[in-house]
């Protein structure tokens, strides 16, 4: 007898898969009979015959340079399916003040808390309040698989619900952690490109059983379970009042300066304690407020926000190359290129959009698009 449920929970797995991914060539590959595949895909996850494809590896150079390890369409679906059942089971569990890869959350709102977090600790800019912005090292190398798969096995089944079927979930998700993409996956771009790249920061040099791969929807999830409990630690047992957490950084708001100073190794020591992760020596910031605060791409000053020059110059960056590349295509587009350009463009523009920028936009777009 087929799992109905599970069937349809598929389909909606792939349509939330496919959702700003649909012009890609591995979406549009599966797309066509899609619906013969998601069979075979329901097929081999009830045997328990389903393995992981070929991952893409490749370094991003923008924001920052990264190493991302780009799954299978057909996997990507898997990911959505899991992040579909568990992550409505785990959104409950997390502070509000954790940003990353949560719905109504996100860079935007992560940079507005700790505009609301100076102002509210400063009353105002009236008095003294200071900055604390940690980091953690090689963060998504150095997850521990056994650790992390225990957490969620033990949340899980704590809040086991009559529709969620651990015994079908448990292995799945258990498969997808333990999974190591270095293994099986194609190169993309040169080799120089991961010159300069620290080995802190590549899943090749990971340790056994170490490491998740970033671009995977499962792992930006996962990545929030593991430091949920130190997020608890920080905003209720310490009772820091002003804390939050993007990813990998810290920020810590209060108006005593030794107060943050003395904060510093006892966060040290429940990482490495608890979480057997390491504080990044050489990214520990602490200022007054009145110096401004670089969070998430923006700097962060007394009644007004600037975007960051390195958003600025990547910015700039795009609509030269998008000149260039129309200029060599003399005017002939196909839509899927217009779509890219107006993806791009509109995902700079919505990200200064927020800010003090109106005169960056402006003077982007008249000497990028002047200079074609």
């Amino acid at each position: 007898m087929e799992n109905k449920q599970l069937l349809y929970d598929l389909f909606r797995a792939y349509y939330d898969a496919r959702e700003n991914k649909r012009n890609t060539i591995n979406a549009l590959k599966f797309e066509i009979d899609y619906e013969k595949k998601l069979f075979e895909l329901y097929r081999e996850l009830v045997s328990g015959e389903y393995k992981i494809g070929q991952s893409v590896c490749f370094i991003s150079f923008y924001p920052l340079r990264r190493e991302i390890f780009a799954a299978d369409f057909r996997d990507r679906i898997v990911h959505h399916l899991i992040y579909n059942y568990i992550s409505p089971i785990f959104e409950p569990l997390f502070i509000n003040d954790s940003y990353s890869c949560r719905s109504g959350k996100g860079t935007s709102y992560g940079i507005k808390r700790l505009d609301h977090f100076i102002r509210s600790c400063s009353e105002n800019y009236k008095k003294d309040c200071y900055i604390l912005k940690l980091d953690i090292k090689g963060y998504f190398m150095a997850i521990d698989k056994f650790f992390l798969y225990s957490k969620i096995e033990s949340s899980l089944r704590a809040r086991r619900r009559s529709n969620l079927n651990l015994n079908f979930l448990l292995p799945l998700i258990h498969k997808v952690i333990f999974h190591d993409p270095t293994k099986n996956c194609r190169i993309k771009g040169k080799r120089e490109d991961w010159i300069g790249l620290p080995k802190s920061k590549s899943l090749f040099f990971a340790g056994e059983n170490k490491g998740l791969p970033i671009g995977n929807l499962t792992s930006q999830l996962f990545g929030n379970v593991y430091l949920n409990d130190f997020d608890n630690f920080m905003k209720r047992r310490r009772g820091l009042r002003y804390y939050g957490r993007y990813v990998d950084d810290i920020v810590i708001v209060h108006q005593s300066k030794e107060y943050l100073k003395s904060i510093i190794p006892v966060v040290k020591k429940y990482l490495e304690k608890e979480l057997s992760l390491e504080l990044h020596p050489n990214k520990i910031y602490l200022q007054h407020f009145s110096k401004g605060a670089a969070f998430l791409g923006t700097v962060i000053k007394p009644y007004r926000i600037y975007i960051k020059n390195r958003i600025k110059g990547n910015f700039y960056k795009k609509i030269l190359y998008w000149n260039k590349f129309f200029l060599e295509k003399e005017g002939k587009l196909a839509k899927a290129d217009i779509s890219k350009f107006l993806a791009s463009a509109n995902s700079y523009l919505g990200i200064t959009a927020h800010y003090n920028s109106f005169n960056l936009r402006k003077n982007i777009f008249e000497k990028g698009l002047g200079g074609a």
